[in-house]
């Protein structure tokens, strides 16, 4: 089972279509998909004998309409689909809602107002941006949803909030991106807006901050659009994060710094970390892109001089995050080039030219 979010570019009249593609030999129920990238976020899928083609009709078990905006992937959890939309009202501010659909039909079988346009208001965002990009997370029976510097909610399987929290006001820029990842008792996402960027970390039961890491880096340009990943290195976790100008480890028991990778200049960070073989592949960000390896072994402190396994510049992404099957790394560039590495060395076993015009991450 795979998910495909499609909105129309217009945003005061736009209806998005929902389309689940089915694929032959496999139940639409076999595998949840309850975050960002999937089961442990890394693009990784147990789906077999998949088809290799779509087409308006081909392989596609049924579509369905869905109002408003917005670019977050669907997850799926218990044969219910959730994901997020806003929708335009009055003067164009957006009513952020969160909306169940039964897997097997499509049909809608709810669609809660989690933040109304009163508490909204207009917000200026970039053209390949929308009002609700950041992807829900389900998890023991609660979903929850982030609308960046708009708010974050907490809802049970049947649509009712459990708790909001519109109080972590900042200024983004070109609007938010960045998805929440569940740690613990902790709901963590990346705040790395216009000035005094952050990783914050609620209380999944509350919605109250439970601790806020503050970025004390000298960039130019501060924010930036990552999801966290959590890791284990040496039976420790870490919360790993891109930001403009660094990757920061973070103890998720109160978010203070493990240890970084400084990359310069770099802004803008979108792709989503994956960790294999003992190393952390990240982009850099704009404007120009590079692929970082970096070791994990347990060490603290600036990793910058001694911990890059490798680095390039080609095939790197600067919007799509990559994925790591077996001893290769699989990545697509905007440019829409497709390159397979070996994972550890970074030596390039092919590229291939695909169309141009790539944000999708690969699965």
């Amino acid at each position: 089972m795979a998910l495909l979010n499609r909105v129309m570019p217009s945003f005061p009249r736009a209806t998005g279509l929902l389309l689940v593609l089915t694929f032959a030999g496999v139940s639409v129920r076999a595998e949840d998909w309850p975050e960002f990238r999937g089961p442990g976020g890394q693009g990784i899928s147990r789906g077999t004998d998949l088809p290799l083609q779509w087409s308006a009709t081909e392989n596609v078990l049924w579509r369905q309409p869905v109002p408003g905006l917005g670019w977050s992937s669907p997850v799926t959890a218990g044969g219910r689909i959730f994901l997020t939309t806003g929708v335009a009202v009055g003067d164009g501010a957006p009513s952020l809602r969160a909306l169940a659909l039964e897997l097997a039909t499509g049909r809608i079988l709810w669609d809660t107002e989690v933040f109304p346009p009163a508490e909204t208001g207009r917000a200026s965002m970039h053209k390949k941006n929308s009002p609700a990009s950041p992807t829900p997370v389900v998890h023991e029976g609660r979903v929850y949803v982030h609308f960046g510097h708009f708010g974050t909610a907490c809802l049970d399987l049947e649509g009712k909030v459990l708790w909001r929290n519109n109080r972590l006001r900042y200024e983004p820029e070109h609007g938010n991106g960045g998805s929440p990842i569940i740690v613990g008792d902790r709901l963590v996402f990346s705040a790395d807006a216009r000035t005094d960027p952050a990783l914050v970390a609620l209380d999944r039961r509350t919605g109250e901050v439970a601790w806020r890491s503050a970025r004390d880096l000298e960039v130019r340009q501060k924010f930036s659009f990552a999801t966290p990943l959590l890791i284990e290195v040496a039976g420790r976790p870490q919360i790993v994060c891109p930001a403009s100008g660094a990757v920061i480890a973070h103890d998720p028991a109160d978010g203070r710094e493990l240890w970084r990778v400084r990359y310069g200049g770099g802004y803008s960070l979108i792709p989503r970390p994956v960790f294999a073989h003992g190393l952390i592949f990240i982009g850099t960000g704009y404007n120009r892109a590079d692929l970082l390896a970096i070791r994990v072994d347990g060490s603290m402190g600036d990793l910058t001089d001694s911990h890059i396994a490798w680095r390039t510049t080609k095939g790197a992404p600067l919007t799509p995050s990559t994925v790591a099957v077996g001893d290769e790394l699989y990545a697509v560039s905007d440019m829409g080039v497709a390159t397979c590495f070996n994972a550890r060395t970074g030596e390039v076993y092919w590229q291939e030219k695909l169309e141009p015009g790539y944000s999708a991450s690969p699965l």
